[in-house]
């Protein structure tokens, strides 16, 4: 089957790719403003991309269109599909349809840690002889790709709250049925496609409805917005991790790099692994109480995650010399830049911390995040906001408003400025969800020649 992809270069979409490859089906596809690692990893698998959405790519007559949810009406492509009859589906769908049927589905749902929490699950399981398939919505440094088969029933998925597409309103995660799910936490987000948080809790009482009495559900409990989804209904085993819960952990190290786990009272072990930051412990207990529900001791997932390495993008490291440190952070809500930032806080406060951030999102853009976003920022000592070339009142105002926020029109500027504020012993961390106009690279070689 000749399988074309509308949106390929999405963290989802392009996930699909590849597992279609896998298959045995001839994958093409094609986007708009590809960046790695996505774009990286497609081409190495072999799959032909193509730039933009000319409608005569679809003159090859696939035998299925799958539509990812950046695609909307009014799209050259779409309404080649939609006009010639052509026949579609969205990824989600195509997923559950294809590959999940007859599957051990362990999903990882939430509005933060969705991505490390699945790739640290995605480990222990592999690290531990099941060799589990999965799709995860960014690269998992472990595997060195975002998808694969896998050789055991076990599948593990990034469980996503986004729409699934345009024909189709409902989020992506219900479409997966899993037996055993993680809820990390939940906030608003996405305000391009709902009007509140109540509305996203609602999307994940329809997941809640979707796992059998038998599956399990593992969720922490200091988030009201996922004990107000708890009580709208749930039918299978539950499980919660927390100070007083079942799953609880002691810090060794303030940063989080060392920690002890417990359930039910009694240590399980202790985990030293790499990464830092009280989120990431989360993340790791989440994983831990997941891997249990499939058949693997606590302590023997424990003992693999010292061989653990964080997925790219997440807190990536890029360049590293005697003063100064570069990161790589997929952030795109203010509560997950604060973690972070604490999580570096914690691992050296006496270091100076620069944020390059782009606010990329669709609700960073929309100004739904304004009130969150300056006061998340406030362990940085200076942060370079990029407002690009469409101005934003809200980000004008957060510049205002805070000292150590300065608002940016290019990317020169940025590079231009964060090499000038390096002094001493420095973290620079650039903040963004997308391709952020390359600017890594830009930054990586002029800090390079500055310490040169």
């Amino acid at each position: 089957m000749h399988i074309h992809i509308l949106g390929i270069c999405g963290t989802f979409m392009g996930g699909l790719a590849l597992l279609a490859r896998q298959l045995g089906h001839q994958v093409s596809g094609s986007d708009q403003h590809v960046y790695p690692p996505m774009s990286t990893q497609l081409q190495e698998q072999g799959i032909e991309l193509i730039e933009g959405y000319d409608p005569s790519q679809l003159d090859i007559k696939p035998d299925l269109v799958v539509i990812g949810n950046a695609m909307s009406r009014g799209n050259p492509c779409v309404e080649h599909v939609l006009d010639h009859g052509l026949r579609y589906c969205s990824g989600p769908q195509w997923l559950r349809e294809h590959l999940l049927q007859d599957r051990w589905v362990l999903a990882v749902a939430g509005t933060h840690g969705k991505t490390s929490t699945a790739s640290i699950l995605a480990w222990i399981l592999e690290a531990n002889g099941l060799s589990p398939g999965f799709l995860i919505g960014g690269i998992p440094q472990n595997f060195g790709v975002s998808a694969r088969l896998g050789s055991t029933p076990f599948f593990v998925v990034e469980a996503d709250e986004y729409d699934s597409a345009f024909f189709d309103k409902r989020s992506k995660f219900v479409h997966y049925q899993p037996r055993t799910l993680v809820l990390n936490n939940l906030e608003f987000d996405h305000a391009d496609i709902f009007d509140d948080l109540a509305a996203i809790e609602r999307q994940f009482h329809h997941l809640m409805r979707t796992i059998p009495s038998t599956g399990r559900v593992i969720a922490p409990l200091d988030e009201p917005a996922i004990e107000r989804v708890l009580q709208m209904g749930c039918w299978s085993e539950l499980e919660r991790s927390g100070e007083s819960a079942q799953w609880s952990w002691s810090k060794i190290k303030a940063d989080s790099s060392e920690f002890e786990v417990y359930f039910e009272g009694k240590s399980q072990g202790i985990v030293n692994w790499s990464l830092i930051g009280e989120h990431n412990l989360k993340n790791a207990i989440m994983a831990i109480a997941a891997a249990r529900h499939v058949g693997i001791l606590p302590q023997l997932a424990i003992e693999s995650l010292a061989r653990f390495t964080s997925p790219k993008r997440r807190l990536e490291l890029l360049y590293q010399d005697n003063e100064l440190s570069l990161y790589d952070d997929f952030a795109h809500h203010p509560s997950a830049i604060e973690t972070t930032l604490k999580g570096l806080k914690a691992q050296d406060p006496e270091q100076k911390i620069v944020v390059v951030l782009e606010a990329r999102s669709n609700s960073m853009r929309m100004g739904a995040h304004a009130p969150l976003l300056g006061p998340s920022l406030q362990l940085a000592d200076q942060v370079l906001l990029f407002e690009g070339t469409q101005s934003s009142d809200s980000l004008q105002a957060i510049a205002e408003q805070y000292n150590n926020i300065a608002l940016f029109a290019d990317i020169e500027s940025i590079v231009q400025s964060c090499s000038t504020a390096v002094s001493g012993k420095t973290v620079v961390v650039v903040m963004s969800n997308g391709g952020f106009s390359g600017i890594h690279k830009q930054l990586e070689q002029r800090l390079k020649a500055r310490s040169s």
